[in-house]
């Protein structure tokens, strides 16, 4: 199963404020050993929310939103794409990271969809069209 696990935003990370050498160091090393392990798919660290954007959808409508956005506990600093054989596995491998924070942090799991999460919605020319997209992200991915 793929989980999209996510560093929570705090008042210092959407100030600016760069982790510390130390902090990198740590994260380099917990990063390799995901690799060892085999679960690691992605991960990178964001910019503030002063740096970003949202759409906000509205029937037709598309509104543009700059950042600073105000709710810092409901904003993401960083996250990591793994493929774990459960949700348990995932939050023993999050236990094990360095506090990615100054002080307190949160990290939250939250698995992705599979094909399979959506039913008979999903005809079989969209799963094909699935399949077409996946081959296409790991070419560019692998050129």
């Amino acid at each position: 199963m793929k989980v999209m696990v996510m560093i929570k935003a705090t008042k210092d990370s959407e100030a600016g404020v760069m982790p510390s050498e130390e902090l990198l160091s740590e994260m380099g090393k917990y990063n390799e050993e995901l690799v060892k392990a085999g679960i690691l798919l992605a991960g990178e660290g964001l910019h503030p929310s002063s740096k970003g954007v949202r759409v906000r959808f509205s029937g037709t409508q598309r509104t543009t939103i700059d950042g600073p956005f105000t709710e810092t506990k409901e904003l993401i600093a960083g996250f990591w794409l793994w493929e774990v054989q459960s949700i348990e596995e995932a939050i023993a491998w999050v236990k094990r990271c360095p506090n990615p924070m100054p002080g307190e942090s949160e990290i939250e799991i939250r698995p992705v969809f599979e094909a399979g999460d959506f039913g008979e919605a999903l005809t079989p020319e969209l799963k094909e069209q699935e399949v077409r997209i996946r081959e296409a992200t790991e070419k560019l991915r692998n050129s």
